[in-house]
């Protein structure tokens, strides 16, 4: 796995990525329920859900135009993250930016059942899964 600049990754810089891999496999629906309910909140939005994990793991907004200077400023090696972003749609799969060590891992999935169906059955409302799942992160991380 390469990281900005061609580096090879080494143990330690590939475990956090794990670890939120296995957050996000672990949290799924609520992860979906989030993301329908901040798209609900703020409509047709330029930022994307992400989670940056420095200092401690909380939940953030990426602007779109924050990726694209990234993209810039690492000689495009972004350009594959912002066509996923560009083309995401919020009804039918969850797209979350990891923010870890310098690097970006991009999640992506297609849950069960639609983002609108995951927010219905959770039957909670975006600031108590915010809470809950900054919660899950942190313990995720220590």
């Amino acid at each position: 796995m390469l990281g900005f600049g061609n580096t090879q990754l080494n143990e330690g810089e590939q475990q956090w990525r794990r670890q939120l891999d296995r957050f996000a496999k672990a949290n799924q629906q609520e992860l979906a329920a989030l993301s329908w309910g901040l798209f609900l909140e703020r409509g047709e939005s330029e930022d994307t859900l992400g989670i940056d994990l420095e200092p401690t793991p909380h939940f953030v907004y990426c602007p779109r135009q924050a990726i694209e200077k990234l993209n810039s400023r690492v000689e495009n090696q972004l350009q594959e993250v912002l066509g996923i972003v560009n083309a995401h749609n919020p009804e039918q799969e969850v797209v979350i930016i990891g923010i870890g060590k310098e690097q970006i891992k991009l999640i992506m999935f297609e849950p069960e059942l639609s983002p609108p169906m995951c927010f219905e059955q959770v039957g909670a409302d975006v600031d108590t899964l915010l809470e809950r799942l900054e919660q899950r992160l942190v313990q995720q991380f220590q």
